[in-house]
Parts: structure tokens; sequence; C-alpha cells
């Protein structure tokens, strides 16, 4: 069963229908969809889908030949092609009379194995494929290498691709349709554990508690996520240790230069570079509070890939009881009660995309275009935060908002709150409403005493509305060239 990307699979459909050459670039982190994106696209067409392997060029264009005759000439089966030339003339032969797609995946492998092919390759593109009518594809997960080798301008390739597409996780409302029958609260559960990463989601059967799913996945020796972050550390970066300390530290709450240097024991030099790696894989990023995107000394690192901030905040501590077959009973007594608490930044996630959809629907009292949180001193001169803070630039106008994943309603308390951080963020935002988040309800006197005109209270279920337009916000960046 193939869920979501329809947004992605149109832009597909529509490059294809173009006449003559084109070449799309899909890229993306790990695990996210890729591969089954493609496949879904060239269901029904007259195409061919090779992964690349960490062998020689040789080696995969024998194997990426064979692929091609076996889906485009199968009347062929038995030839086989091992000059690259060659493999690229024959490809523009087929495509003489018909469209063809030609998917490539996992570029980076063969590229790595000899550093002509690129050339190589934008040669045949330019000189067989460009009178053709082929649909090119060509994915990688090596984000870092598709950036620089394939996407820049110092690359071979510059130039030629028709448009590109960088695969995001899906958002918690395409997220839910992997769990349908799952409440609310389990739906976003699933979301924050997996950070919505198409393989993960599809673990989660919503058949089974829950908890069970936990158990099995994170919480045994068997389960595909109990060493999934080390495994994709260890496909992304040569050496991993100093990777791994940093999201731990990072994961741990250390959230400055300084601070998680001291604590991973590396110089500062060092950790720039690692962090930047883990903000091109997605792990870590940079964040600044709204409204003082400049500011660098308000800059803060978070782990913004929720499954990595799960699994730092609960595995390490666990694998001794995981791998003695008692992950289960670590699960019920440490990490069931603290799920909520884990939830809280996935909550605040979700509000913010729930406020900038609201927003951009015309259902706020703004056009909200842009929207983060803010931190920072209070009127007291204490640290300080506000969970959501959508803005309409245009305007210069702001929402405000407080979340709470928490099994108690909203109270005078959180209210006040609320209302006591107006006029924080910079002056020229005029604050037009005020948004309070809520797990499990609100008080009656919230209900009695909030201004609903300007005070909106939104549950969870409200979040999971289904008359929300899930792809207002495609969860990818497509580019046309």
């Amino acid at each position: 069963m193939f869920i979501g990307r329809k947004y992605e699979l149109s832009v597909l459909e529509e490059t294809y229908n173009k006449p003559g050459f084109q070449m799309t670039v899909v890229y993306g982190r790990r695990r996210v969809g890729k591969s089954r994106l493609i496949t879904e696209f060239i269901k029904g067409k007259k195409a061919s889908y090779y992964v690349a392997s960490k062998t020689s060029i040789e080696d995969n264009v024998k194997k990426w030949s064979s692929q091609v005759v076996t889906d485009l000439a199968p009347n062929m089966v038995g030839l086989s092609i091992d000059n690259l030339e060659g493999f690229f003339r024959f490809v523009g032969n087929l495509a003489e009379k018909e469209k063809i797609v030609l998917a490539l995946d996992e570029i980076p492998y063969i590229a790595e194995s000899d550093e002509s092919f690129l050339s190589r390759f934008q040669v045949a593109v330019d000189t067989i494929f460009a009178t053709k009518n082929i649909h090119l594809i060509i994915c990688g997960s090596a984000i870092s290498f598709m950036e620089k080798e394939i996407l820049s301008e110092k690359s071979p390739l510059f130039g030629r691709r028709t448009n590109q597409i960088f695969l995001r996780p899906f958002n918690y409302l395409e997220s839910a349709e992997f769990v349908p029958h799952y409440s609310a609260e389990d739906k976003a559960v699933v979301y924050g554990v997996t950070g919505g990463v198409a393989k993960y989601l599809t673990l989660f059967d919503d058949n089974r508690s829950l908890d069970d799913s936990l158990i099995s996945n994170f919480f045994t020796t068997s389960g595909y996520l109990f060493e999934e972050p080390i495994n994709l550390l260890t496909q992304e970066f040569r050496t991993i240790n100093t990777y791994n300390t940093v999201i731990e530290m990072c994961a741990g709450g250390a959230n400055k230069v300084n601070e998680i240097a001291n604590k991973a024991h590396i110089t500062t030099a060092t950790l720039s570079y690692v962090l930047k790696s883990l903000n091109t894989v997605g792990i870590i990023s940079k964040v600044t509070p709204m409204t003082e995107k400049e500011n660098r000394k308000r800059s803060v690192y978070e782990v913004t890939d929720s499954m990595y901030r799960f699994w730092y905040s609960f595995i390490p501590n666990a694998r001794a009881a995981i791998e003695m077959h008692r992950g289960d009973v670590y699960y019920n007594n440490y990490v069931k009660n603290k799920i909520h608490s884990f939830m809280g930044k996935v909550f605040e996630d979700m509000c913010r995309h729930y406020t900038l959809l609201q927003g951009l629907d015309g259902n706020l009292n703004c056009l909200v275009t842009n929207v983060g949180s803010w931190w920072g001193p209070g009127h007291d001169r204490m640290p300080t935060d506000i969970d959501v803070v959508g803005i309409d630039d245009a305007n210069n106008k702001a929402v405000l908002g407080e979340c709470k994943f928490k099994n108690e309603v909203i109270d005078k308390e959180v209210y006040e709150a609320l209302m006591d951080r107006r006029g924080l963020i910079d002056k020229r935002y005029e604050e037009v409403e005020y948004m309070l988040f809520s797990l499990s309800g609100f008080s009656k006197w919230v209900k009695e005493n909030a201004d609903p005109d300007r005070v909106r209270m939104v549950t969870l279920e409200d979040l999971y509305d289904p008359l929300t337009d899930v792809l207002i916000e495609p969860r990818c960046h497509v580019f046309n060239c």
C-alpha cells in the first residue's frame, strides 16, 4: 500500500509528460521513501530501475545493463554490456521510438568507485540522451554528496536537470495515515518516535497496542530500531565516535557550542565540522528565536530528528536490560511514564505546523507565512520562552501559542503565563491572536475567561481534523531549472 507523496508523484508525472529529454534528481535522508516513490511512479511505464552497488564501475555497468535489458528489451535477455559508453548508446537506441524512464538509485556508489563516472555520464547526457525521449531519474541518500557532486555548479551534471526533489520525512498528518485506527494521542507518539520517516512508520501496526510496537521495535535485540541510529551513522561517516558523542550531548540538553565541546571533550573547530555534517543529514539543527534570526548569541543546537532524540534519551541506558531480553521491563517501568515529557518538543513542532496551515488557509487573524519559537529574557529579565510564534511579515503581525502535552487540562496558570509573554518578541509585530494547545483540554475557568476573539483553544483532536489539507506544505522541496 502506497501512502502519501501525491504532490511528489504529480511533479514526476508532469516532468514525464514533457517531450524530449528530462532529468529529475531525487535525494533525501535514508529510509525516507525515495526508492518507494520512484518505483510507484514508474508503474505502468516503459521503465528500468537500478540500485547501484558498492562495487567497481565495471561490475555496476554489467548489473545495470542486465537490469535494463530485463526491463526494456526482454527479447535480448542474456546480452552483457561491460563498457559504460556502449551501455549509454544502447539505452539511447531503446528510446528512439517511445518514451522510457531510466532510474539510477544510489548514484554516489558508482561515482565514488570511479572519479571519471560523472564526467562520462555528462557526455552521454549531452551527446546521446539530449536528443532522445528519456526521463532520467538519478537518486541518492548521501545528501552532502548529492548537493556537492550532483547539484552544485562544480558538478559535470550541473545545468542538465529539469528539476530536483529534496524528499523530507512525512509531517504529522501524513504520518497518521500509516496508523489510522490509533487514537490521536497514539498517532502523535508514533510520529514522534519515527520522526515521520517512511520506513519506520511501516513498522507500526495499529492492530497491536502502541506499547507492544514500541517494545518490539526499540527494546528488543531483534527490533529494527534497536541499532538503527548507529547503523545510519556508520553509513554516513567513516568514524562515528565523535558524532555519536555530540548527538548524545545535545540529546541530553547541551545546546551551546562551548557547552557541547566541553562535555564531548573536543575542540570547537572539530565540533563545528561535526555539527555541520549532522545538520546536512538532518539530525541536528541550528535554531534561532523567531524575529531574531540575526542574533547569533541566541542560537542553539537541537536534535531535531525526533527518532534520534528518542533513541538517545532511552536506549543507551536500556542496553543491558534489552540484551538480557528484559527490554519490556525497562520500558514499562522507566520509559512509559516519560513518553509525555519526550513528546513535549514533538507536540510543539506539530502545533507550529498546524499554525502555519491555519494561517495559510486564512483561518487566523493574520496570514501566517513563517513559524517558529522564541526564547530570551522575560519582563522580569528571567529566561522564558514562547512555544509557537507565527509571523505575518507582510503586515508585521504575529500569533503566539503555548503547548502542553500532559494528562491535565490547561488551567488559569498556563493561560496567564502566555498572557504574561505578550510584548516580548520584536516590537514591530502586532500580536493579534493567542493560541493554547492541549492534549487534555481546558478548564472551566479558561473557557469562561479567555477572549474568544483573541484566544483560540486547540485540542490534539483538532490538530487531526480530517478537513485539514495535508498537501498545503509538501514534505519536499522541488526546484524547476
